[in-house]
């Protein structure tokens, strides 16, 4: 279907593919660009993957919270790889020229994860609010199946919100100017291009992802709050586990979702800052949560250290 959509759209265009900008058009700029991002990227999968491979071995980390945990850290390392591995690669190149069809496949995976990634971090923090709030009953609500369909259900809300922007990107015509001043394709930018008015079009952006970066980010401090108001009740022991935790996760969500709220909830107007802001949620965020996950966390940390030791002795035993 999106692909005869996207045919469809080639064929009512002048435009058939875009000229990516990136972050600086300068030759050692360029250079140094690659390297920090290569290093950037290969650190967020290392991470990342560090993360999964230490939930999925270890029985430790059977609770609903590791098994959200785990989604969160394969919807970084896809949601970076939609963006990183393209933006290392253009700055080797003189001319990074993106096609329409290139730059459709992107905008969905970018959403797609970008939105998996706001949708679990709720989940997480239902699972905390039933945890500290209900703990008798936590195992009997949060068991395997609700977690799974729980998960499932982020899927389908994300590709029902990444679907919205692609048929949104599609019903605006371009006509003439292809150069797109940024380092990835995303309807904020395509807006400035689009040779009709869209001020329904951006209405309607500011209303899906917009909306979507706002309502999450209120929900989830709010929460929060509950949560926090709910620990004077528990020992100190457990009011310090607890607090840790939170507090790991209220730092990711201010980490995500703030700069998607600043990108996403104006009109179509570009800043200066905006590249950098993109780079912290696209690049930074997901390189810094495992490091704020593994620091925090003593049982994962400890996990990983049983892993890690594992893997020397089956080393050394051959």
């Amino acid at each position: 279907m999106y692909l005869l959509l996207i045919h469809e759209m080639l064929l009512n265009n002048n435009v058939t593919e875009f000229i990516l900008l990136g972050l600086t058009q300068d030759p050692v700029k360029k250079k140094i660009v690659f390297i920090l991002f290569l290093l950037f990227y290969l650190g967020t999968l290392l991470g990342n993957s560090l993360i999964i491979v230490t939930i999925k071995t270890s029985r430790a980390l059977g609770s609903p919270m590791y098994f959200f945990l785990f989604y969160l850290s394969l919807s970084d390392t896809c949601f970076s790889t939609s963006i990183a591995p393209r933006m290392i690669v253009d700055a080797l190149l003189k001319n990074n020229t993106i096609s329409f069809s290139e730059c459709i496949i992107q905008i969905f995976s970018f959403h797609f994860f970008g939105c998996m990634e706001i949708l679990i971090l709720i989940l997480m923090a239902v699972d905390r609010y039933v945890a500290i709030c209900k703990p008798l009953h936590y195992m009997s609500i949060m068991n395997q199946r609700v977690c799974s369909v729980l998960v499932a259900i982020a899927w389908v809300g994300s590709c029902v919100h990444s679907s919205v922007q692609i048929f949104l990107t599609l019903s605006l015509p371009f006509c003439g100017p292809n150069v797109i001043d940024h380092y990835l394709c995303d309807l904020q930018p395509l807006l400035k291009l689009a040779c009709t008015d869209t001020y329904v079009t951006n209405l309607l952006l500011v209303s899906n992802s917009g909306a979507i970066c706002i309502v999450s980010f209120v929900l989830l401090m709010f929460s929060y709050v509950v949560i926090l108001y709910s620990l004077r009740n528990h020992s100190a022991e457990g009011r310090k586990k607890a607090l840790s935790t939170c507090i790991s996760h209220i730092i990711v969500v201010i980490l995500f979702l703030v700069p998607g709220i600043f990108i996403y909830t104006r009109p179509v107007t570009t800043f200066p800052v905006d590249k950098m802001i993109t780079v912290f949620y696209t690049i930074g965020t997901p390189l810094l949560n495992p490091l704020i996950y593994t620091l925090r966390n003593i049982a994962v940390k400890n996990a990983m250290r049983k892993l890690w030791s594992k893997k020397l002795i089956s080393e050394d035993q051959r």
